[in-house]
C-alpha cells in the first residue's frame, strides 16, 4: 500500500515506513522530526527538471514522461526495490512539501513503485 501525504500533516498510528522523497529539505521542518522515517532525496525530480516544471498544470503530461525517464536510472533501481518491499509489507507513505498533489512528482513516483520492477524499467 502506498499513500501520498504532506510532510505537514500529522503522522498516523501506523507501521508504514514514513518517507520524505523532495530533493530539498522543507522549510520549517526540523531533520529529527518524527513524522519522516528516512529521506530518499535521490528519488526527487532532478533539479533541473523541478525548474522546468514549476507545476505547471499544462506541462504535467511531459513532466510525467521526463521524470519517468530519470526514475529509470540503474542506480535508483535499489531504492525502488527498497520502496517496492516496504508498500508491500508494512506501507510506504510518501511525504512531500508540495501543496497541488495531483501535480506532484509523487504521484508519479508512487505509479512507477506500484509496477512490477520489469516493467519500471526502459
Amino acid at each position: 500500500m502506498i499513500r501520498i501525504t504532506r510532510v505537514y500533516d500529522q503522522r498516523g498510528d501506523d507501521a508504514a515506513l514514513h518517507v520524505l522523497v523532495d530533493r530539498l529539505w522543507p522549510r520549517g521542518v526540523r531533520k529529527d522530526d518524527d513524522r519522516i522515517d528516512e529521506w530518499w532525496k535521490e528519488l526527487a525530480p532532478s533539479a533541473a527538471l523541478r525548474n522546468w516544471y514549476g507545476h505547471q498544470e499544462d506541462r504535467f503530461a511531459e513532466f510525467v514522461e521526463r521524470y519517468t525517464d530519470e526514475l529509470a536510472a540503474e542506480e535508483l533501481q535499489p531504492l525502488l526495490d527498497r520502496a517496492r518491499q516496504a508498500a508491500a509489507g508494512p506501507g510506504l507513505v510518501l511525504l512531500t512539501s508540495t501543496k497541488a498533489l495531483d501535480l506532484s512528482h509523487t504521484r508519479v513516483l508512487a505509479k512507477v513503485i506500484d509496477q512490477p520492477a520489469s516493467q519500471s524499467r526502459r
